[in-house]
């Protein structure tokens, strides 16, 4: 360890330790008190989880797994423009529904058929199936719960469809409307001739709406549910079209099932990072080996889970799918913290004047404790920096896991303490690791190794002894250290860094943002098939959208009427927007008086002829929302095309209300859709605000607990590369920029504080002569625990890899990133590039050779 420094060296510019001395008084302090009676830091972690643990008994009642309102941003425009909506256009699905008038999407089942081979959809057998199954839905009893509009049911929609698909009526289709029927959401696929005369067409799509307005709404949800149910057998008696199906309630389940999926993986993980563990602390001697120390950290971890979900639960903070991640990420942050712990306790014995337990476990906190202070405190305030968005799921899974970090870090230093001292005692006893019964020392007769270890005490027959360098950092030191101070391997390192770089900023540039709701069913969800048949047949068009004059207007101004034909035709230049598919009561109203056949000249005659206007095209009455001699608001359609990635529904929702805010007339665009093209307006907004924000206050912690400014300013190079590293490659691995992805951003930092800081702190605190040399010891002392913490967090989430749904896929992929790349910096680059400008960091009473202080999280040597 490194000599202490003399009391009356104060801060300065090259030692800011003013913060880390008292710290390591205190943590001196904490060691004793557990050492000298440990069983109550193991009774009352115990007693606390279990009495915390009864929080999930709320369990059922904090699950918030809406999507709308975990997956969309809070305060989103679309959600106050569709209060609006509701509110001056009300609806009435038992007696007048009309689906593009929705400001919800409505309570619906879904029908795509595709016909099987090459066929059309409107060959005979095609439209037999067609017909067969339009007439197994209805015999479900939905004309009972259907929608209604002008005393009949208004489904399939648009309607009439099937009537359009009779022999005789085929002859006259035309696409994409049909004798004023607008076929581009019904046909998928087609085929046209001259004049639009549909040829062919590869599929149908079938929706049936229900009521959803007062007490109807609970019975369309029993059918929509024995809909579900039973329909999977229904189809299979149609062998001309293959049918897939979807209803207004199959996200949410299918989101909702998610998190059962990925429990059988908690187990999986748990004996993965036990093994690890076991493995890591297993040595062949049958005093020493620290197996039941390796058991009882993974036990801490679990403490911290159960302890923080519980209180969480207590204090009412929703419980959201993306939750379900935490304990995988926790469990391998608590072992981390073990291996430290470990670590500096086996350092400790090799000092003379740290003999009694009391001794030995104030030196092992003031060096682990300190260190994992810093890496905890960088972690918790970068996830606690996370609840600064406005997605409630990663505000769910910051506090979650924040809070987690918390207990994680307490109970090291409590429970975990005080095994290591109930281990010590069974070891001055010399007592079997196993069965705590005393173990002899050999009496000099050959024995086998093995019995040596298992009966004795240790494979030579002696009785237990220090143990020497750990092979690992043996490679480190003659092989791995030297082979990366070579001058053409570090001009290699160099290169390959200017390629991560490039690649890394390149794939910032085709970050793709948003969540697909498609990704929030599992990947065998019946639901994904029909996906892919929509996005296939019926991405053409888009969203018919609602454009709202919010206000009240003279409409019976030819001026005014003039300004709201520009504003509309603004709309309808938008290379998104298909001017001949627009649909508005005024333009109508406007040709009607043109024609002669009614005078609008004045408020009078424009309010009282609007009722020819409703007799001629009933639907337009819900248009107009009057009074009686005002029209507070109106609204007309317009009908969007192409709209088949995320980047169109970002340009789209753009480039709308860009428009409308231009116009005079106070307009407002709204579709439901656009609840969830919201996201597009903030997540790159959110996100680099918490790194910005997160990543300077892990520079602020980072001067005030590591003695070294310099030392500083690597950890933050290496912050800023890893984020860059992990954005830009998460792209080349199919990965989208939404609320799941944010949240590992976040955690980004966190750890790339843990991983570079070891090395950086370790160069300029060594004495060596030279530059390279500086770089092999820190690599000597310092390699193999952080690539041994990097293998432990990989395992606590590797697991994760096979999961079926893609919230969990992904929190794989970015903390695979996370962890390679902070690794990557910690044990090639930062090495490397310290040999080029290190010197400049060498604090200047580095005279003679000393083994520098390490109080980092990976600090974990468990020899």
């Amino acid at each position: 360890m490194a000599e202490p420094r003399r009391s009356e060296e104060g801060c300065s510019c090259r030692n800011t330790d003013c913060l880390e001395r008292p710290l390591r008084w205190l943590f001196e302090g904490l060691g004793s008190a557990v050492a000298a009676c440990p069983w109550p830091f193991v009774l009352v972690p115990l007693l606390l989880s279990a009495g915390l643990g009864a929080g999930f008994l709320f369990l059922p009642q904090r699950q918030a797994n809406d999507i709308e309102e975990q997956f969309t941003p809070t305060g989103g425009p679309a959600k106050a423009e569709r209060d609006f909506v509701r509110r001056y256009f009300p609806t009435d699905d038992s007696e007048r529904f009309s689906f593009p008038r929705l400001p919800t999407e409505g309570a619906y089942a879904a029908l795509i058929a595709v016909a099987a081979g090459e066929e059309s959809v409107l060959d005979p057998a095609a439209r037999r199936d067609l017909k067969g199954l339009d007439a197994a839905v209805r015999a479900r009893g939905y004309e009972q719960v259907c929608a209604r509009s002008g005393g009949a049911c208004a489904s399939p929609c648009p309607g009439p469809l099937l009537p359009l698909l009779q022999d005789a009526a085929l002859e006259n289709l035309t696409f994409p409307i049909t004798n004023g029927t607008f076929l581009g959401a019904t046909l998928g696929g087609v085929r046209t001739g001259a004049g639009g005369r549909v040829l062919s067409a590869r599929a149908v799509k079938l929706v049936y709406f229900l009521r959803e307005d007062g007490p109807a709404a609970a019975e369309s949800r029993r059918w929509l549910e024995s809909f579900l149910r039973d329909i999977p057998s229904e189809l299979e008696k149609f062998s001309a079209v293959k049918v897939t199906y979807f209803t207004s309630l199959s996200r949410q389940e299918e989101f909702e099932g998610n998190t059962k999926s990925v429990i059988p993986l908690f187990s999986v993980t748990y004996f993965l990072t036990i093994m690890f563990s076991i493995v890591s602390c297993l040595r062949l001697s049958c005093i020493r080996n620290n197996v039941w120390l390796a058991c009882c950290g993974v036990v801490s971890a679990g403490l911290a889970v159960l302890s923080s979900f519980g209180l969480m639960l207590f204090c009412g903070v929703p419980f959201v799918v993306t939750v379900a991640n935490a304990p995988f990420l926790i469990l391998g942050v608590g072992v981390d913290d073990m291996f430290i712990m470990i670590a500096c306790w086996e350092q400790s014995s090799g000092k003379k004047e740290k003999s009694d337990v009391k001794s030995r476990l104030a030196e092992t906190y003031s060096e682990a404790a300190l260190s994992v202070t810093i890496t905890t405190l960088t972690d918790v305030l970068a996830f606690f920096i996370g609840t600064w968005t406005a997605f409630p799921s990663v505000r769910s899974f910051c506090l979650y896991t924040g809070t987690a970090f918390v207990f994680c870090y307490i109970y090291t230093l409590t429970f975990f303490g005080a095994i290591i001292v109930l281990n010590h005692k069974r070891e001055q006893g010399n007592r079997h690791w196993l069965t705590c019964m005393p173990v002899g020392v050999g009496n000099g007769q050959a024995k086998s190794c093995l019995y040596n270890a298992c009966c004795i005490g240790n494979c030579s027959g002696e009785s237990s002894q220090p143990e020497g360098e750990h092979p690992m950092s043996t490679f480190f030191k003659k092989y791995y250290g030297p082979f990366f101070t070579n001058k053409w391997i570090k001009l290699l390192v160099v290169l390959l860094y200017g390629a991560y770089l490039g690649g890394s900023i390149y794939g910032c540039t085709q970050i793709r943002e948003g969540i697909d709701l498609r990704n929030l069913a599992s990947d065998d969800s019946y639901v994904i098939p029909y996906y892919d048949d929509d996005d296939k047949y019926f991405s053409a068009y888009g969203p018919r959208v609602m454009v709202v004059i919010t206000e009240s207007v003279d409409y019976w101004n030819e001026t005014v009427r003039l300004v709201i034909e520009n504003c509309t035709q603004n709309l309808e230049d938008i290379s998104y927007v298909d001017k001949n598919l627009s649909e508005s009561w005024l333009t109508v109203y406007t040709n009607l008086a043109k024609r002669g056949l009614i005078n609008i000249s004045n408020k009078t005659l424009f309010i009282n002829n609007l009722h020819i206007l409703f007799r001629i095209v009933p639907s337009f009455e819900w248009d107009i929302n009057k009074t009686q001699d005002t029209i507070e608001a109106s609204r007309f359609f317009i009908q969007t095309v192409n709209v088949t990635s995320a980047v169109d529904e970002k340009n789209l929702l753009n480039q709308l209300r860009e428009t409308a805010k231009q116009c005079t007339i106070p307009l407002m665009v709204y579709h439901p859709a656009f609840i969830y093209y919201d996201q597009y307006l903030v997540i790159v907004q959110n996100t680099i605000q918490n790194v910005v924000v997160a990543a300077g206050a892990m520079l602020v912690i980072s001067l005030l607990l590591i003695p070294n400014p310099l030392c500083c300013l690597w950890v933050t190079f290496a912050i800023a590369s890893v984020i860059v590293g992990v954005a830009g490659f998460m792209t080349f691995w199919s990965v989208n920029l939404d609320s799941i992805s944010m949240i590992n951003l976040v955690i980004c930092i966190g750890f790339s504080v843990d991983f570079s800081a070891h090395i950086s702190y370790a160069f300029v605190t060594s004495g060596e002569s030279s530059a390279n040399k500086r770089a092999i010891e820190a690599l000597s002392l310092l390699g193999y625990p952080v690539l041994q913490g990097a293998v432990s967090t990989i395992l606590g989430v590797v697991v994760l890899a096979a999961a079926k749904a893609y919230i969990f896929r992904t929190f794989f992929k970015i903390m695979f990133l996370v962890i390679l790349f902070g690794a990557l910096h910690g044990l090639v680059f930062i090495p490397v590039f310290l040999t080029f400008f290190g010197i400049f960091g060498t604090s200047p009473q580095n005279t003679k050779p000393k083994k520098p202080e390490h109080r980092f999280r990976n600090d974990k040597d468990c020899p």
